[in-house]
């Protein structure tokens, strides 16, 4: 098998995990001819989430014939063993395991593809474990006395309690590898597996204003000192359309389809409604500004507008005009036009809906619940009686909505012609409920754009989906929002 096969199924196969999907992944692990170490380790973390233990056992030692220093390896096939009750095979891996750390406080594998780190002083109590099992106790006491010399202020309790167990000769719980997590192949590596149009397409790479700060096609730049680089943003594509127009004053958005600009910013206006509001594209971004926050840019002229921009500083901005209800950033006027007489006529509401993904539809204020799972079965192409609706992400008990619900109550939570529903599928509510994975702000991340996830370092955060490799959506602090992967580091199954 090529290596370009190889790494197409590497990838298919850990995406499949990603989606919870195990038995397809390991189908596919198994199809790969000859698969190297940290493949061989991969399918040996299926089989031990499978419970199959002796093809656990014999993946893992594929994964340290190919590579006798990859220390996991032999961390994984001693908690193997261990399960096998082969107490003296177990202690002889987990021995190799703290060997090759060399010394070193901890192994972080991130670089090599897999988000995890492997420390000394959980190694040194898994040995004293399996000491313990054997009937050194003595050995078992040295061993955990060693690992405090090693520990770290996440790990210290765990060592505590084990030490106190084994001078009462009492066994503990064995610390083990989320098996879930996997090595992934290399980013560049995958997206070389893509078709490339070298001819390209025409892309802008500067600002139209010379020497502009403000223009918005920087990166992102870093929000600590010592944190990661904000990935890139996923990108909405779209062509450079629109009329160029200077920012002269601050503002600051109050609903999510607003925009935050500052002075000098340059904005691609779309479309001006009659309510005085403009439809613009800035930094990649579709939404809405005020008209009148705004001043038409001349290009030829465009080394002269910093003086502008300098003078309207010290101006009062103008008064923020008063919004449509319901109007879209990126509708023409005729659309926006008849949303508005929709709306006057029908007074609809905006039902935002969390399945999978995130969608919304319009719906008649105060409709019956037929037309409401009408709407939205419609949305997903499912039928009516294959979804459910619930007021919470946990659908059960009263936060079910149904036929028997009374809808009053339902219209009644939404605020500002809004209203967010949960939704799940008969074939979700039916399978068996997967733990939620959590993550921990390792930094903190605050962004103005709405639809970001802001927190700060210690935070816990709840997954709900990945956007793509960079990007994650989560819930924390009773806010939902998009963040970057680089600022988290997940929380262990054993470690909530």
């Amino acid at each position: 098998m090529s290596f370009v096969d190889t790494l197409r199924l590497w990838d298919e196969a850990v995406t499949c995990v990603d989606k919870q999907d195990f038995s397809t992944a390991l189908k596919i692990f198994l199809s790969i001819q000859e698969p190297n170490s940290k493949i061989g380790f991969d399918i040996g973390c299926l089989h031990l989430l499978n419970q199959d233990l002796d093809a656990a056992e014999t993946a893992f030692d594929g994964s340290i014939r190919k590579d006798e220093h990859l220390a996991i390896a032999f961390f994984q096939r001693g908690t193997t063993f261990y399960r096998k009750e082969r107490y003296e095979e177990s202690l002889a891996d987990f021995q190799m395991a703290f060997k090759n750390l060399r010394g070193n406080q901890l192994i972080d594998y991130k670089a090599l593809g897999l988000r995890y780190i492997l420390y000394a002083c959980e190694i040194l109590h898994n040995m004293a474990l399996a000491e313990a099992q054997l009937g050194y106790w003595e050995k078992a006491q040295e061993n955990l006395v060693k690992a405090l010399d090693y520990k770290t202020d996440a790990k210290l309790n765990v060592i505590d309690k084990a030490l106190q167990s084994t001078l009462k000769q009492k066994l503990f719980k064995l610390v083990e590898f989320p098996s879930n997590v996997l090595f992934k192949p290399k980013k560049g590596y995958i997206a070389e597996l893509e078709k490339k149009d070298y001819l390209g397409k025409a892309k802008v790479i500067a600002s139209v204003v010379p020497q502009d700060e403000f223009s918005g096609f920087a990166p992102l730049q870093p929000q600590v000192e010592d944190g990661p680089t904000c990935p890139k943003e996923p990108e909405v594509l779209r062509a450079l359309e629109g009329i160029p127009h200077t920012v002269m004053f601050e503002f600051v958005p109050e609903t999510s389809d607003e925009l935050a600009v500052v002075p000098g910013n340059i904005v691609f206006v779309l479309q001006k409604d009659a309510d005085n509001w403009a439809s613009v594209v800035f930094n990649e971004r579709r939404g809405l500004v005020p008209y009148n926050y705004l001043e038409r840019l001349d290009i030829s002229l465009a080394s002269k507008t910093n003086k502008g921009i300098t003078a309207s500083l010290s101006q009062e901005p103008p008064i923020r005009p008063e919004r449509v209800q319901g109007l879209t950033p990126g509708g023409n006027s005729r659309e926006n036009a008849e949303r508005k007489e929709e709306q006057s006529n029908d007074n609809s509401c905006v039902v935002k809906v969390r399945f999978t993904f995130t969608f919304a539809v319009s719906v008649p204020r105060g409709s019956p619940y037929g037309i409401l799972i009408e709407t939205i079965s419609r949305k997903l192409n499912l039928p009516s009686t294959a979804v459910t609706l619930s007021f919470t992400s946990e659908a059960g008990g009263q936060s079910v909505i149904d036929a028997d619900t009374e809808m009053d109550s339902v219209w009644s939570r939404g605020s500002g012609g809004c209203i967010t529903l949960w939704c799940n599928t008969k074939e979700q509510t039916v399978e068996k409920p997967q733990n939620k994975i959590h993550f921990v702000a390792l930094h903190s991340y605050d962004s103005s754009n709405p639809e970001d996830l802001s927190f700060q370092r210690g935070d816990k955060i709840t997954l709900l989906s990945r956007v793509n490799q960079d990007w994650l959506e989560g819930k924390c602090n009773g806010n939902t929002g998009i963040f970057p992967a680089s600022f988290v580091e997940e929380v262990p199954v054993n470690g909530q």
